[in-house]
């Protein structure tokens, strides 16, 4: 039977159209890739619930549920996991971004998102996000 792991995304849009992403540090699975900020779920939170905290504890900011919009999703079958992740577009939150997790953060123009080397479930998101902005 194969594990469903259960993950909420964010893609961060600044007022000139650029995308945050996050490169994963060194020590955890994928490091050095980059990403979207997000996480795991917990037991009995929503995907929505899940970004606001993961934004808070990754990045130092403050967004709500209202300020979140979901744009597509990402459904990939690593070797030991199948990956289910919702993809919210947040672009009013307060705060300016700092990595608090020794991560390294660009903002990115979405046309430019394609030089970035992505997990490989992030990369259809990638390709969304540049034909929505």
């Amino acid at each position: 039977m194969t594990k469903i792991l259960l993950v909420a995304a964010c893609a961060l849009v600044d007022r000139d159209g650029r995308i945050l992403l996050a490169r994963r540090p060194e020590g955890k699975s994928m490091a050095g890739l980059w990403e979207f900020p997000g996480g795991k779920m917990e037991v009995g939170e929503t995907p929505e619930e899940t970004i606001i905290r993961e934004l808070r504890e990754e990045l130092d900011i403050e967004t709500e549920t209202a300020c979140l919009a979901p744009l597509t999703f990402a459904s990939h079958g690593y070797d030991n996991f199948h990956l289910l992740m919702p993809l919210f577009v947040c672009r009013k939150w307060e705060g300016i971004p700092r990595p608090k997790e020794n991560q390294e953060l660009v903002w990115v123009l979405s046309r430019d998102l394609v030089h970035y080397e992505l997990p490989p479930a992030d990369v259809p998101l990638a390709a969304q996000l540049r034909d929505m902005l």
